[in-house]
């Protein structure tokens, strides 16, 4: 097994627990949220901090899960015109696509870093209910886009392996 396998193999895993991840953030999302609403009309005693923490969670689900979702290809396609072509087509369209994608996540992930890099060496708190620290919570941007910027590359490589096997 060569090192690009191994290296592969170890990236699938990682996104693949970052997908999990997010899995869990969300049913503890849902069940904190009922928790509000029960607390809130049964005996108005509602969570100031569930509203504040479910606008993080919501940030941190995106970010872990959308490498997993591109690597399984179920992002939204518009196929109106690629089902139409062959798949050596397919295939050029599907290498212009991930190539622009991977850039734009370079591009957030570059951007990201130095904001949240600004963000943690001014200590910048965020004027609210639990007045949290900015960085933590904007780190998960730079951090999932690094993986998604990886998984369009890898999709990419695998268009100009395989055109037949492309959808």
């Amino acid at each position: 097994m060569g090192v690009l396998s191994k290296l592969g193999k170890v990236f699938d895993s990682a996104i693949t627990i970052m997908a999990r991840l997010g899995d869990v953030i969300l049913m503890f999302l849902m069940l904190s949220v009922c928790a509000d609403v029960f607390l809130r009309y049964f005996f108005n005693r509602p969570q100031a901090w569930i509203a504040e923490i479910s606008e993080y969670l919501l940030l941190y689900i995106t970010f872990l899960g959308a490498a997993w979702v591109l690597k399984n290809e179920g992002h939204v396609v518009v196929d109106v015109l690629i089902a139409q072509v062959s798949p050596k087509t397919r295939a050029v369209f599907g290498v212009i696509s991930s190539v622009i994608g991977a850039f734009v996540f370079l591009v957030v992930f570059w951007f990201g870093t130095l904001e949240t890099l600004d963000l943690f060496k001014r200590g910048v708190a965020n004027p609210s209910v639990l007045e949290f620290p900015k960085a933590p919570l904007v780190a998960i941007i730079p951090f999932g886009s690094f993986f998604f910027m990886i998984q369009f590359l890898r999709r990419a490589f695998g268009f100009t392996r395989s055109p037949r096997e492309s959808r």
